[in-house]
């Protein structure tokens, strides 16, 4: 079982969540991005950085990705792809995708791209909080924890 990080896009305040998680239950961790990305030291948690390119981060993951792993992602593409190779999908607000909801994220995803190509919607979401954080952090330890007893 590995955690894979689209670290591109993935906040630093998440990382640090994931670091201390990671360690502490010693589960291997690939942080992935087209950029260079500071891991703690050690062997448990490393970074792959990939061309600069559109998607070429998350064509890493979803080839690599095997069943049973976790992909940290805010990319819904990334996650219905993650979710058919059987692995589950978290967001860094702590939302998890699954097989019942992903076909609607994608969707609305895609018509909130529309309007915005239409400049009928502007910006994204809201920055990120200590409230995300804990969220994300909680959803984590329950999946973690998951893991752990199915082993």
């Amino acid at each position: 079982m590995t955690i894979w990080v689209d670290a591109d896009a993935c906040p630093n305040m998440i990382r640090d969540v994931l670091f201390r998680a990671a360690q502490r239950t010693g589960t291997p961790m690939v942080l992935v991005a087209n950029q260079p990305v500071r891991t703690p030291p050690g062997r448990l948690i490393r970074s792959i950085q990939v061309p600069g390119g559109f998607d070429e981060a998350d064509d890493y993951i979803a080839t690599e990705v095997a069943a049973g792993d976790l992909v940290i992602t805010a990319d819904i593409p990334l996650a219905a792809r993650a979710i058919e190779a059987g692995a589950t999908a978290l967001n860094p607000r702590g939302e998890l995708y699954t097989l019942d909801n992903i076909s609607q994220r994608l969707t609305m995803r895609n018509f909130m791209e529309e309007m915005r190509g239409a400049g009928l919607v502007q910006g994204g979401p809201p920055p990120m909080n200590e409230r995300d954080r804990q969220t994300f952090a909680n959803a984590l330890d329950r999946w973690l924890t998951a893991q752990q007893r199915s082993h």
